[in-house]
C-alpha cells in the first residue's frame, strides 16, 4: 500500500515542574506518527482507525487535516465523544479537543475495561463512535459496560440494526462476544437514542477465510418507526417482502417494530434487511424514512440495496468489507474475504493499517468493484 501519506516526526516535550517556580526537571524525545486525514476518503474513517489502532499499539499520533474532503471539515460532536471514549478507556493525553479542529495529538496509556458513559448531545451516529471503540475494548484488561446516548438510525453510518445482525455475528466467529442492546432509537435531527454495551476481553482473534458467496438461508429484516402510525413499520416490511418475492425468495421474515408512545423523543422510520449464507457471508440493505417520503418508498430501496447486493456473488456486502479491515489486521493468522464492491473506505482503512500496525493487505480487484481482501494479521498489542 502506499506509505508516503504518512511521516514520523520527532517532538520536543518539556516537562515543567510547577509547584514553586517553573523549573525545566526533564526532556525527552517522543516519536509521534504523523497521519495526513485528508487522504483516500478524507472522511471520519482515518480518525477512527486511528484512535483505534494508537490505543491497541501504544504509538502516539498526530492526525491533521480531519475530514479535509468533507464540507463541513474538522471535529463534530460525535468525533469528539469517540476521542474522549477512547481516551478515557485508555487514559490517553490529547490534544485539540474543539469543534472544528482540523488537526489532533493522541498519546494513550494502558488499555483498562470498566463503567463508561458517553452522550454526543446531538443525533451523532453510536455506532460510528464503536467503530473506534470496540477493538480497544476487545482487547482491556476486563469486561466494560458501555452506554452510548446519540443517534441510533443514521444516514451515512451504520444503523444500529445491521451491527447487531451483520456485524456482530461475524466478530462473534472471530472470537469476539460481546452483547449490543438496542434501548431506545434515536433519529436525526434529534438524537436522544441509547445503546447499552457489554464486551468480555479475548486473548486472541481468529482469521477469517470466506471468499464463496453459498446459498442464502432466507432474509430477515426489521423495520422500525418511532412517533409515527403504526401501518407505516408494516407498509414499509410489506413493500420489502413483495420486491424479494418477486426477485424468488421465499424464506422472507421481517419484524415490525413500532416502539411505545414515550419510548423515544425522535421521530423517524426505517427497515434494515439481510441475508446469512451458507458460507457465513452477511449481506444487507437498508433505506431510511424521510418527510413526505412513502413507507413503501423506504421498504423498496432496502429491498433494492439487499437484491442487488446478492446478485454479485460475493460473501460479505461493500460496508461489511470496511468495516471489517481492523479486526482482520487484528486477528492472529491470514484472513481472506470477499466483497461485493472493493471501496474507497476499505482501501483508505487499509492505509492506516498498514501504517500502524506494519500488517500487510493485499488486494485483487479495482475500486468499485467486486474484490478479495487479504491480511496477515496478527498486532502485537
Amino acid at each position: 500500500m502506499c506509505d508516503h501519506f504518512f511521516t514520523h516526526q520527532s517532538a520536543m516535550v518539556l516537562i515543567l515542574d510547577l509547584t514553586d517556580s517553573l523549573f525545566l526537571t526533564s526532556v525527552y524525545i517522543l516519536l509521534m506518527i504523523e497521519i495526513d486525514g485528508s487522504i483516500g476518503e478524507g472522511g471520519g474513517q482515518v480518525l477512527r482507525v486511528s484512535l483505534a489502532l494508537s490505543a491497541l499499539t501504544r504509538e502516539a499520533v498526530t492526525i491533521k487535516n480531519i475530514r479535509a474532503n468533507r464540507t463541513n471539515p474538522g471535529l463534530r460532536s460525535q468525533h469528539l465523544t469517540a476521542i474522549r471514549a477512547v481516551a478515557a478507556v485508555t487514559a490517553a493525553k490529547v490534544s485539540g479537543l474543539t469543534i472544528g479542529s482540523s488537526e489532533i495529538s493522541f498519546s494513550p496509556g494502558p488499555r483498562h475495561g470498566g463503567t463508561f458513559h458517553f452522550d454526543v448531545k446531538t443525533a451523532g451516529s453510536t455506532t460510528l463512535i464503536l467503530q473506534a471503540l470496540l477493538p480497544v475494548l476487545a482487547f482491556a484488561d476486563q469486561r466494560s459496560s458501555v452506554t452510548l446516548i446519540g443517534g441510533t438510525n443514521n444516514p451515512l453510518a451504520p444503523q444500529a440494526d445491521y451491527v447487531i445482525n451483520v456485524l456482530n455475528p461475524v466478530l462473534a466467529s472471530m472470537g469476539f462476544l460481546y452483547q449490543l442492546d438496542l434501548v431506545k432509537r434515536g433519529f436525526y435531527p434529534r438524537g436522544g437514542g441509547l445503546i447499552h454495551v457489554s464486551t468480555e476481553p479475548v486473548d486472541v482473534l481468529h482469521p477469517v477465510n470466506t471468499v464463496k458467496m453459498g446459498s442464502p438461508r432466507g432474509i430477515r429484516g426489521i423495520s422500525h418507526a418511532r412517533n409515527l402510525p403504526v401501518h407505516v413499520v408494516k407498509r414499509q416490511a410489506d413493500a420489502a417482502i413483495k420486491s424479494c418475492s418477486r426477485a424468488g425468495y421465499k424464506n422472507i421474515s421481517i419484524v415490525r417494530d413500532a416502539g411505545q408512545k414515550a419510548e423515544s423523543h425522535s421521530t423517524g422510520s426505517g427497515i434494515v434487511l439481510w441475508a446469512e449464507t451458507s458460507t457465513g457471508g452477511r449481506l444487507a440493505g437498508d433505506a431510511l424514512g424521510a418527510r413526505g417520503k412513502p413507507a413503501e418508498q423506504v421498504g423498496g430501496e432496502a429491498a433494492a440495496g439487499l437484491l442487488a447486493q446478492l446478485s454479485i456473488g460475493a460473501p460479505f456486502d461493500a460496508h461489511l468489507g470496511d468495516q471489517l479491515i481492523i479486526w482482520l489486521a487484528l486477528a492472529k493468522g491470514r484472513s481472506r474475504i470477499k466483497t461485493t464492491k472493493l471501496t474507497l473506505h476499505a482501501v483508505t482503512a487499509m492505509k492506516v493499517t498498514e501504517t500502524l500496525t506494519g500488517c500487510q493487505f493485499k488486494t485483487g480487484g479495482e475500486i468499485g468493484m467486486p474484490g478479495i481482501i487479504q491480511c496477515l494479521g496478527g498486532v502485537a498489542l
